[in-house]
C-alpha cells in the first residue's frame, strides 16, 4: 500500500493523478508544510528530509523528490504501462526526460520567478526560454513526450505547464497550451482534483 505524503494544491497533488493512472492501491495522508508568507510548520509525519512534499512510503520504503516517485511508481505497477520498463526503447528517453524535469526545468523556473540571470557554462541548466524550445521540439514529434503514449512524464510536464499557463514563467506557446489541456482533461485527473482536499 503506497502512503502519499500530501498537502493540497501542492506538487503532490499531481501523485494522486499518477496513482490514479495507476489503479495504484493508497492513501493520503495529508501533512503540513512550510508557507511562502512564512506561516505553516514541518510535520513530524512527513518522512521528506525537509519536510515537503510529495513523499510516499510503500510500507516503509520512504521515496521523494517527483521523478524518483514517478519512476519508482511506474515500475512498482507497471499494469498500465504509464512508464517504459528496462529492456522498452523508450526507457533511455523517459529516464533522461524525467531528470531534465528536475535538472534543467525546475531550476531554469526557479531562476527566472528570483529574477536570477542563469550563469552560462556553469550552470546545469539553462533559460526558461531554451528549455521550452527542447520541450517544444520533443512535443512536436507526437501528443505526448512519447510520442502517441501517455507516460507519468506527462503528468510531471503537463501539469507544471498548466499551473503556470497564465503566469510570466512560461513562454506562450498553441502547443504548449493544447498539451497541457490534452493532459489535464484525462479523467484520472478529475479524479484526483476531487481527492485533492483543497
Amino acid at each position: 500500500m503506497i502512503t502519499l505524503y500530501h498537502h493540497p494544491k501542492t506538487r503532490s497533488t499531481r501523485f494522486i493523478f499518477l496513482l490514479e493512472e495507476l489503479e495504484a492501491p493508497y492513501t493520503i495522508h495529508p501533512v503540513t508544510v512550510r508557507q511562502r508568507d512564512g506561516g505553516g510548520a514541518i510535520d513530524a509525519a512527513n518522512p521528506h528530509p525537509h519536510g515537503k512534499v510529495p513523499a510516499i512510503s510503500d510500507d516503509g520504503v520512504v521515496v521523494f523528490e517527483s521523478p524518483a516517485i514517478a519512476l519508482y511508481l511506474t515500475d512498482r505497477f507497471p499494469k498500465n504501462a504509464i512508464g517504459p520498463l528496462v529492456g522498452d526503447a523508450n526507457r533511455g528517453p523517459y529516464l533522461s526526460w524525467l531528470a531534465y524535469y528536475a535538472g534543467v526545468l525546475e531550476p531554469a523556473f526557479t531562476s527566472k520567478f528570483m529574477n536570477v540571470e542563469v550563469p552560462r557554462g556553469t550552470a546545469g541548466w539553462v533559460a526558461v526560454e531554451e528549455a521550452m524550445t527542447a520541450i517544444i521540439g520533443r512535443l512536436s514529434q507526437g501528443p505526448y513526450f512519447l510520442g502517441a503514449k501517455f507516460s507519468a512524464l506527462d503528468v510531471l510536464y503537463g501539469t507544471t505547464f498548466a499551473m503556470f499557463g497564465q503566469s510570466a514563467l512560461l513562454p506562450k506557446s498553441p502547443l504548449i497550451e493544447d498539451y497541457a489541456k490534452r493532459v489535464t482533461t484525462r479523467p484520472a485527473f478529475a479524479r484526483a482534483m476531487a481527492k485533492d482536499g483543497a
